[in-house]
């Protein structure tokens, strides 16, 4: 097996040594191209997938999320709880809101996003919206008649580059007004703009808790209460610890409420990726199989020869296996040192989505899967010609 092994490869040399330089030059081009795209595309998705992630964490939800309990609209006694939170190690910062929605309008624009009311103080300790203000400042904790305004809530003079509908450009120092869900309406003074690339924080409006529990003639509750820990990945663990502290109220992870969005998101550039990848090895299979085909076929008269000489033809076959698997292993270096060139220039200037920016993440199993495909496909192309081929009678082969 093994002297067999060493004819497959002599021959293998031989060929590709007394080949057409060009045509494998351009070949083991084309692999290489092959294997970025088998790693590229998956590791932009996987690179919105982290930007989502950490959005999610830092502008929508902290770590964990407290609703009411089931039937309940509001948690009762918000303070207590928030300062039983707070006790819990591995708690960073807790911050108990109003979540609502509410008409606003300017100069005849409507519209009618969520309206969160929140403790700047304690909010700062869980998201991290306050550090996005573009314009004017952030709320302060005993602010009323002020609100804070998302950059896309706040829009454009020309509405038609607004992507949802908008206040259309209002800005900092201009008066709105507010309808709440209990028909109370009142006028606000816009005192910021937020800016962060985040749809949950650019097409929100934002009111101290002071000034909602005044509209609404309350006082202590919330209907959201954030969670802040100091590791991120061990939400569930860290909702058990909470359960045991004497948490009764309905507790979610980061990860269970943003699923649905990141998943919508996820699974669409999935089907992109796959119908990529799919064609990328279609075309790698195309490729080595008519650069292996035309190599057999250009050499009937030497495989005849060899077979006559009493060269066995699973020899030949094996020779043929050597070279696509010589294209394969240089492509994919070739491939390799295109892709570490990439992902140098997108480190430092990723891809501007329209949630942010993002660079790509490559992983050790994203790249072993691409190696193992192209390794396959690479061996299939390599055997399928060799075989046509090699089946033929041997005077056939040498006449030619």
């Amino acid at each position: 097996m093994f002297e067999e092994s060493k004819v497959a490869f002599f021959l293998a040399k031989r060929s590709i040594v007394r080949g057409n330089k060009g045509t494998l030059s351009l070949t083991i081009l084309i692999i290489g191209m092959v294997f970025v795209n088998l790693i590229f595309l998956p590791s932009i998705i996987t690179g919105v997938a982290v930007l989502f992630n950490q959005q999610s964490i830092d502008y929508s939800y902290g770590n964990l999320v407290i609703e009411p309990k089931k039937n309940q609209v509001f948690i009762n006694n918000a303070g207590e709880l928030q300062r039983k939170l707070e006790r819990i190690p591995g708690v960073t910062g807790v911050s108990a809101r109003y979540v609502t929605a509410a008409t606003i309008v300017y100069k005849g624009n409507e519209v009618t996003p969520a309206l969160y009311a929140i403790n700047p103080d304690d909010e700062k300790t869980v998201l991290k919206s306050s550090t996005k203000v573009s314009s004017g400042s952030f709320l302060a904790g005993e602010d009323t008649g002020q609100i804070v305004l998302g950059v896309r809530l706040a829009g454009n003079e020309n509405e038609k580059l607004d992507a949802i509908p908008s206040l259309g450009g209002v800005d900092v120092g201009k008066v709105v007004d507010v309808t709440f869900n209990n028909g109370v309406t009142r006028q606000y003074r816009i005192k910021g703009i937020l800016s962060s690339n985040s749809y949950s924080v650019d097409s929100n409006a934002y009111i101290t808790k002071k000034e909602y529990e005044d509209v609404f003639g309350i006082e202590d509750r919330a209907n959201q209460v954030l969670v802040r820990t100091r590791e991120t990945g061990k939400e569930n663990e860290m909702r058990n610890t909470l359960l045991s502290y004497g948490v009764q109220e309905e507790i979610w992870t980061w990860q269970e409420k943003s699923a649905n969005f990141l998943n919508q998101i996820i699974g669409s550039f999935n089907i992109i990726n796959f119908i990529g990848t799919a064609v990328s090895l279609v075309i790698a299979v195309v490729v080595i199989f008519i650069v292996i085909f035309i190599n057999t076929v250009y050499r009937r008269k030497q495989i005849g020869i060899l077979k006559a000489i009493g060269i066995d033809r699973s020899i030949i076959i094996k020779s043929y296996l050597f070279q696509a698997l010589f294209i394969f292993a240089i492509g994919t270096l070739m491939g390799g040192l295109f892709l570490m060139i990439i992902l140098q220039l997108l480190a430092a200037n990723p891809i501007v989505f329209p949630g942010g920016p993002v660079a790509p993440v490559v992983d050790l199993p994203l790249i072993l899967r691409s190696m193992a495909s192209l390794f396959l496909v690479s061996l299939i192309a390599g055997y399928v010609p060799a075989w046509l081929t090699t089946k033929e009678d041997i005077l056939s082969a040498i006449r030619g």
